[in-house]
């Protein structure tokens, strides 16, 4: 109701019959507090729909109850997932997340930063847009580094997947169904992640006696159409038929499934194409898209996880965790060694 009184702790202890400074440490989680007591004042609160001040709060303990996390593209279904995953922890801590997309800004990224900053949160998850950009003003502030520029912070906590384990899990799938040599659509060639996936290529198929040298390459930025417009470079580069293309994320191979239809080619008749994300939209292509799935929640939630430890004095060395990846089989590779083999027989 318009002018009504706004609820205060004072009246959350009065109705849960404790006092003003128990209240407010039920509300905070404080071991101390009793379970019994602590449910009455969470009922309490919730029947004086009462909300806490986050900001009153952090400006008497200096602790605001919030989190930062700053990343490349909301929009983007991978980074969306981490930041579900960040969430859900974030709630099980007893913290609000704060959310950021620094669109692939770097002047965005620094007003992001500068935000969370004035809004006393607690620590900040970032993934670095300007990768080889010191910042001094973050020193002071408990950080995790998440994504592939996470590697230019070796002093920091950082969390990220396995690169080199899922192009490894990508190349054996193909090979297995005789694509010995796929073309690759990659991402802009200054950042990071450009490099540590062709090194992984390379690591893989330097066994077999090919470079990144001997394959088709080219570049894209992490949308469907450009995704569409690199594979119509490859398409006319590449014109043997049966193809692969290994895309360096989900979006960019949907992107490549477009061109190919355009062409009025067949997927995977003609072109087999594998992605890199395992976004849930993959499953709706036809055919649907194979790929290597990144644990995209697991690093929201476990980048949340050594923050935490980091705002509680738990941990004074920096760690280091990759997470492994799992490839996600639909339909969108041919198998030419089952082909062969049906033919001959």
């Amino acid at each position: 109701m318009r002018g009504s009184r706004r609820q205060t702790i004072v009246d959350v202890a009065q109705r849960a019959g404790v006092s003003k400074s128990t209240a407010a440490r039920a509300l905070s989680n404080a071991p101390e507090i009793s379970t019994e007591t602590r449910k009455k004042v969470l009922e309490a609160a919730q029947a004086l729909g009462y909300e806490r001040n986050h900001l009153a709060v952090g400006m008497r303990s200096g602790r605001s109850g919030m989190l930062g996390l700053v990343i490349p593209d909301i929009a983007n279904p991978f980074w969306a997932e981490v930041a579900r995953g960040a969430q859900d922890r974030a709630e099980i801590h007893g913290r609000a997340l704060l959310i950021f997309s620094s669109d692939w800004s770097v002047e965005r990224e620094r007003v992001h930063l500068t935000s969370v900053r004035q809004a006393r949160v607690e620590g900040i998850i970032l993934n670095r847009v300007a990768e080889r950009q010191q910042d001094s003003r973050l020193a002071d502030m408990p950080m995790v580094m998440i994504g592939s520029s996470a590697a230019l912070f070796p002093d920091m906590d950082n969390v990220g997947s396995n690169i080199e384990q899922g192009v490894r899990l990508a190349a054996e799938y193909l090979r297995n169904r005789g694509h010995l040599q796929p073309c690759l659509i990659v991402g802009p060639r200054q950042r990071l992640a450009h490099s540590r996936f062709m090194h992984a290529v390379g690591g893989y198929y330097g066994a077999y006696g090919i470079t990144p040298d001997n394959l088709i390459v080219e570049e894209s930025d992490y949308t469907p159409e450009s995704g569409e417009a690199a594979m119509g470079r490859i398409l006319d580069r590449a014109p043997k038929r049966p193809l692969a293309v290994l895309a360096v994320s989900d979006l960019i191979g949907l992107g490549a499934m477009m061109a190919t239809r355009r062409r009025g080619l067949d997927c995977p008749r003609d072109v087999s194409i594998i992605g890199f994300d395992g976004i849930q939209a993959s499953s709706f292509s036809t055919p649907g898209l194979t790929a290597v799935q990144k644990p995209s929640r697991a690093i929201g939630a476990t980048s949340v996880d050594m923050l935490i430890d980091q705002i509680e004095g738990r941990n004074d060395e920096a760690r280091s965790i990759s997470l492994s990846c799992k490839l996600i089989e639909r339909g969108s590779v041919s198998d030419l060694v089952r082909a062969a083999q049906v033919e001959v027989a």
